[in-house]
């Protein structure tokens, strides 16, 4: 009995062969993880776990300051090693609510988008996030199915030839 596969594209080749390729790399990389604000509690746990994990492997890891899924990845990695983390904030500092400002206490790559402040936080959210895929070889992104400027970060990744997981919570 024969079978037939299906091939990708052409076009799609090379892109597949580099996602294959990052895929089976052990080498440490560059990972972004970002997410909701809204989060059930069991799925924060599970935040902390993956971003405490890929900490102790070696890994940089990189998110946004707020409350959610990003606090979630921060505290992890600040369970294992602090120089591991890169926090990029849409606004400044003086701009995040109470309990972001004492998390970021203890990161030590720390940056401040103050040029940012006047901006609505939707806006000032996705240039972060552009920014923090820019500097990412990989990004991990925890969403609902409405959650726009999540989604849009996802399909800007997907389009500068990141390895992008995407997994809903509804």
């Amino acid at each position: 009995m024969t079978r037939s596969l299906d091939l990708p594209a052409l076009d799609r080749i090379d892109t597949l062969a580099q996602e294959l390729a990052l895929l089976q790399d052990r080498g440490k990389r560059r990972i972004a993880i970002l997410g909701s604000r809204h989060v059930p509690a069991v799925s924060i746990h599970l935040v902390e776990l993956v971003s405490r994990s890929l900490a102790q492997e070696g890994h940089n890891l990189i998110t946004s300051g707020s409350q959610g899924v990003n606090a979630a990845v921060i505290r992890g990695v600040l369970s294992v090693d602090p120089a591991r983390l890169t926090v990029l904030l849409p606004q400044s500092l003086e701009r995040q609510p109470s309990e972001s400002r004492e998390q970021m206490e203890r990161v030590l790559h720390l940056v401040e988008k103050p040029e940012h402040d006047e901006l609505p936080l939707p806006m000032a959210s996705s240039l972060c996030n552009q920014e923090i895929i820019g500097r990412c070889d990989q990004l991990i992104c925890y969403a609902f199915h409405d959650s726009e400027t999540l989604l849009s970060s996802c399909r800007t990744a997907e389009d500068m030839n990141k390895v992008v997981s995407l997994m809903f919570f509804d």
